[in-house]
């Protein structure tokens, strides 16, 4: 049985690195599960759209996902303040599970000491953030580094989610739809 997703959630997320991942996977029969640092059990993006989580980080052990997905927005930075966040990453991570950052979502590979040695790329305000961490930055609408999917920009979902898709069939067997 294939594991679900987690997507990574805080207040100020960007709503459609969130909410489009969430509605696509679903149309590939990818399930997913939204998660919280535990502060609360609804979370605003920067517009204040809300978003309910499944689950607290506190609730949730990464031997039971498929992957992670980092949205961008300030999330991250919020997001990284929880030590159990930061280790619940580095634990898909080293699981060599999906592990996808968007955006602002950078800063949480950084936290978690994943991206030195990895191509990867995000928002260019924090790209220097990203170099100084040890990773080879390249400017591409998404950038695949073994089980590290990362992209820049809201307009670089379709392909973000893509090669998503592409890593959780691979890593689970589950069947691409579209």
């Amino acid at each position: 049985m294939p594991k679900p997703i987690a997507i990574l959630v805080e207040d100020l997320y960007q709503v459609l690195e969130v909410w489009y991942p969430i509605l696509r996977l679903k149309e590939e029969g990818i399930a997913t599960r939204v998660i919280g640092t535990g502060s609360k059990s609804t979370y605003a993006s920067k517009e204040g759209y809300p978003v309910k989580v499944d689950a607290s980080i506190e609730e949730v052990q990464a031997k039971d996902f498929g992957g992670v997905i980092i949205p961008g927005g300030f999330a991250p930075d919020i997001l990284r303040r929880y030590e159990r966040v930061v280790s619940f990453v580095r634990r898909l991570h080293d699981d060599g599970k999906v592990i996808a950052a968007i955006c602002h979502g950078g800063w949480l590979l950084v936290s978690a000491d994943i991206a030195r040695g990895r191509k990867a790329t995000c928002f260019f305000a924090i790209k220097d953030d990203l170099k100084a961490a040890g990773a080879d930055y390249v400017d591409q609408e998404v950038v695949v580094d073994g089980n590290l999917i990362t992209s820049r920009k809201p307009e670089d979902l379709p392909a973000f989610v893509r090669e998503i898709i592409k890593g959780v069939a691979k890593s689970q067997g589950h069947k691409v739809t579209n």
